[in-house]
C-alpha cells in the first residue's frame, strides 16, 4: 500500500536541523543540476540527466524518470548503479498516474506496489511531476533503506522534481516546435520537389522495388495517354499502364533493377487521330547511398517527334536532291530513244493500215505488237516527264494567292476526271482566309496529286474531303479520305521517290515526292495522319501573309 508518511527513522530525522555542510552540498547539487538542465533541450535528455543526478546524489541502486507528454507520448529514462537489473513497470506507472492524488509525494512500503521491477530495493520514493497544472509523470527513487531519507532529502528531491518538470515541459514545447518546423520544412521541400518535377518538359514517374508508383509528374497526366496522379500513385505500375506490352514492360524494369544501368529505348505511339508520336524513354536506376542497392527506377519519357521528323526531313531532302540530279542527267538521254521507238511504231502502223502487209500471216500479231510498243513507249515517256518535273527547279512565280480558290478549282478538276467509283466529294473552305505567297499552279498540282492518291485508296468508294482553314498564322489545306489507310511500317517511306504500294503500271511513286518538294519550296510543311482501315489525312501548311 502507499503510505502518506515517512517511516519512523525519517520522521525522527525531521526534528533535526540539517548541518551547514549538508545544506552546502544540497545547494551545490541543485546549482549543478540547474546548469545541466539549462543546456539540455531534448525531453529524453532532461529525463536522463535528472535520473542520473538523483541516483548518484543518494547512492541509490535505481532512479527512474517517466512522463506522459502531449505530442511526444511517454518519455522514460532509468539510471542504474553498476550492473543492477531493474526496469520501470509501465502498467503500474499508468495505474499510479490514474489514481495518485496530485499534491503528496509518497514512500512505497509494499513491494507489490513498487513501480520499479527488480530485487534491488526495499522502498521507493515517488515524486510527482506537475506539468501544465496536473500530474503528468514521476521521479521514482529506489532505496535500499527508505528510513534513511531525511526531511532535507525529500525537500531536495522535491526541488529537483520541480526543476525537472519545468525543464521537461520547456524542452517538450521546444521539441514539438522543432518537429513541427521540420515537418513543415519537409512538406515545403516535397512541394518544391514536386513543382520541379512538374515543370520538367518530360513525362516522369518513379516505381519502387515492388513496382508500386511513388511519384507521377504533371506531364504524365496530360495528353491522350495521360493518367491523373491520384489514380496512379500507390498502385502497381503494370495495372496503371495496362495498355503497354506487359512482358516487355516488366522485362525493362527487371533489367534496370538487376543491372543498375541507365537504358534508353525508342518507342512509337499512334494516337486516335492516326498521328504518330516518337518517344525516347529512359530507365534511370536510383541507388541507396549506403547499401548501393537499386531501390527505385525513374522512367522519363521525352517526346522527340519534332527531332525525328527533322532528321527524316533532312534525309528525305538529301534523297530527293540526289534523285533529282540523277533524273535531270538521264531524262533527255532516255527520251530520245523512246521518241525514236514511238516514231518507228507509228510508221509501221501506218504501213499496216495502208495494206503493205495484207498477205502476211503475221499481220494481226504485228498490229498487236506495234500497239504494245507504242503504248509502253508513251508510258515510259510519261514516267520520264514526271522525273523531269520532279528534278527541275520549282521557283515559279510567287504572288499573293487565295488558297481557298486554288483548292476549289483543284476539287472541280478532280471531279471531272471521273476517276474511281462511288466517290462522294466534299469541299469545306473557311471564310476570310488570309492570302499566302505561292505559285497557284504548283499548289494546285500538289492538291490534285494528293486527291488522286486518296481516290486510289478508296477502291470500294468513300468520301473525299477538301478542307482549308487558318491555324496559328498558317493556312492549312487538308485532303482527307475514308480509304484503306497507310500501315505504320510504311509511314517513314511514303515521301521517298519511287516508293509505291500500287500495282505495277499504276503508279511511279513520284507523286508524294513531288508534293513534298513543292510544299518545301513554299516554306511549308507536309504531314500525314492515318489509321489503317479508317482513312488518311494529308495536311499542307503554308505561312500566311501578314496584313498591311
Amino acid at each position: 500500500m502507499l503510505s502518506p508518511s515517512l517511516p519512523s527513522k525519517a520522521a525522527n530525522a525531521t526534528a533535526a536541523m540539517p548541518n551547514a555542510d549538508d545544506a552546502a552540498k544540497s545547494l551545490k547539487f541543485i546549482s549543478e543540476l540547474g546548469r545541466s538542465l539549462l543546456v539540455t533541450v531534448h525531453p529524453k535528455k532532461v529525463a536522463s540527466c535528472v535520473a542520473d543526478a538523483l541516483r548518484t546524489r543518494f547512492d541509490a541502486p535505481v532512479c527512474a524518470f517517466a512522463a506522459e507528454l502531449d505530442n511526444l507520448g511517454l518519455i522514460t529514462s532509468i539510471a542504474r548503479k553498476g550492473k543492477t537489473k531493474a526496469s520501470l513497470s509501465r502498467e503500474k506507472f499508468e495505474k499510479w498516474l490514474s489514481f495518485m492524488p496530485p499534491q503528496i509525494a509518497y514512500t512505497e512500503t509494499d513491494k507489490d506496489e513498487f513501480l520499479i521491477d527488480g530485487k534491488v530495493h526495499t522502498a521507493e520514493y515517488i515524486a510527482p511531476l506537475f506539468i501544465n497544472g496536473g500530474i503528468s509523470g514521476a521521479i521514482v527513487l529506489a532505496l535500499e533503506n527508505g528510513a534513511e531519507l531525511t526531511e532535507a532529502d525529500t525537500r531536495l528531491i522535491e526541488a529537483a522534481t520541480q526543476m525537472a518538470a519545468m525543464s521537461v515541459n520547456l524542452s517538450a514545447h521546444y521539441e514539438t516546435t522543432i518537429n513541427r518546423s521540420i515537418s513543415e520544412a519537409r512538406e515545403e521541400d516535397r512541394k518544391f520537389t514536386e513543382a520541379i518535377l512538374d515543370a520538367l518538359p518530360v513525362s516522369l514517374y518513379v516505381v519502387d522495388h515492388d513496382y508500386k508508383i511513388v511519384a507521377w509528374n504533371r506531364h504524365r497526366e496530360e495528353g491522350q495517354l495521360g493518367i491523373p496522379r491520384d489514380i496512379a500513385v500507390g498502385r502497381d505500375v503494370f495495372d496503371v499502364l495496362e495498355k503497354y506490352p506487359q512482358g516487355r514492360h516488366r522485362a525493362e524494369f527487371e533489367r534496370a533493377f538487376r543491372t543498375g544501368r541507365i537504358e534508353r529505348i525508342e518507342q512509337q505511339t499512334v494516337a486516335d487521330d492516326g498521328s504518330t508520336r516518337h518517344w525516347l524513354v529512359s530507365k534511370v536506376p536510383m541507388r541507396d547511398p549506403n547499401t548501393r542497392e537499386v531501390t527505385h527506377v525513374i522512367t522519363i519519357g521525352e517526346d522527340v517527334t519534332m527531332r525525328v521528323e527533322a532528321v527524316h526531313a533532312v534525309s528525305r531532302a538529301e534523297k530527293l536532291a540526289a534523285v533529282g540530279r540523277l533524273a535531270a542527267g538521264i531524262v533527255h538521254e532516255i527520251n530520245n530513244p523512246l521518241a525514236t521507238i514511238a516514231a518507228c511504231a507509228e510508221s509501221l502502223e501506218h504501213r499496216v493500215a495502208d495494206g503493205e502487209f495484207v498477205n502476211s500471216e503475221a499481220e494481226e500479231d504485228l498490229k498487236e505488237y506495234l500497239e504494245l510498243m507504242k503504248s509502253e513507249a508513251f508510258r515510259c515517256k510519261s514516267i520520264t516527264s514526271d522525273l523531269l518535273d520532279f528534278s527541275r527547279a520549282r521557283a515559279g512565280e510567287r504572288a499573293p494567292t487565295d488558297v481557298g480558290e486554288v483548292v476549289r478549282s483543284a476539287a472541280n478538276l478532280v471531279s471531272h476526271q471521273k476517276r474511281g467509283n462511288g466517290i462522294t466529294q466534299r469541299v469545306e473552305i473557311a471564310d476570310d482566309l488570309p492570302l499566302v505567297s505561292a505559285d497557284a499552279g504548283q499548289i494546285q498540282q500538289a492538291v490534285i496529286a494528293l486527291a488522286t492518291n486518296a481516290i486510289d485508296a478508296m477502291p470500294e468508294g468513300g468520301i473525299l474531303t477538301f478542307r482549308v482553314a487558318e491555324r496559328g498564322g498558317r493556312v492549312v489545306i487538308e485532303v482527307e479520305d475514308t480509304g484503306i489507310g497507310i500501315p505504320p511500317e510504311n509511314m517513314s517511306q511514303i515521301y521517298e521517290p519511287f516508293f509505291t504500294t500500287k500495282d505495277v503500271g499504276k503508279g511511279t511513286g513520284l507523286g508524294l515526292a513531288v508534293c513534298y518538294g513543292i510544299v518545301s519550296e513554299h516554306n511549308g510543311r507536309l504531314s500525314v495522319r492515318s489509321t489503317p482501315g479508317k482513312g488518311t489525312v494529308f495536311s499542307i501548311s503554308i505561312p500566311a501573309l501578314k496584313s498591311e
